[in-house]
């Protein structure tokens, strides 16, 4: 099956990927069974828990820390999605990622940009297709809004070449290596990227 195998193919390039907050959970839980040696025994656990406590408070305290999955390419409900395959990776791991799509046969839809300002973060979306029998897969990458920059996929598919400059015109993003990262919509002595969410007319 396609998406099984799409997926497979892409999940290689999480090997050395860990999403934020993984390593620090880990910890926690690999924290744990020292804690009980250090003679953190039922009875002083027990003790911990007296009456008197709030109970949402001893819940919290009793509850096991919860690990994120492991970072790898996720399936979704197509139906409720859109899509039946969402990647997302760091910038240096997206060109890689769509050599795997074009060698697969599937076809770019689609470049646009989401910006996550209270986080101080952009986002690139890319949209996939296959030719042969539906399977969307979207690949996306978080970028530090400060100085979003992220490698151009114009040389593998040739009509990224006008959705990276109109990301570029709209959110200020940076596709290094484009041949060509003019403005393509907005004036050309244009300062401004108007679908950012502090822009002001």
């Amino acid at each position: 099956m396609l998406l099984a195998t799409i997926r497979e193919a892409l999940k290689s390039l999480y090997e050395d990927v860990q999403e934020p907050g993984q390593a620090a959970a880990e910890d926690r839980v690999a924290e744990t069974p020292a804690a009980e040696e250090e003679g953190s025994t039922p009875e002083v656990q027990a003790e911990e828990k007296a009456p008197g406590k709030d109970a949402a408070e001893g819940d919290e305290a009793g509850a096991a820390p919860e690990i994120p999955a492991p970072p790898g390419p996720r399936e979704t409900e197509y139906k409720t999605k859109g899509y039946h395959l969402d990647v997302a990776l760091p910038p240096e791991k997206v060109v890689a990622a769509v050599e795997i799509l074009n060698r697969e046969g599937f076809f770019l839809e689609a470049i646009t940009g989401v910006d996550w300002i209270d986080e101080q973060q952009l986002e690139v979306v890319y949209d996939f297709n296959h030719f042969d029998e539906l399977c969307r897969v979207v690949v996306r990458s978080r970028l530090d809004r400060s100085s979003p920059e992220i490698p151009t996929i114009s040389h593998i598919y040739q009509g990224a070449n006008w959705h990276e400059r109109e990301t570029h015109d709209f959110f200020g993003i940076v596709f290094a290596g484009h041949p060509n990262l003019e403005p393509l919509l907005l004036p050309e002595d244009a300062d401004f990227h108007p679908l950012l969410k502090d822009f002001k007319a």
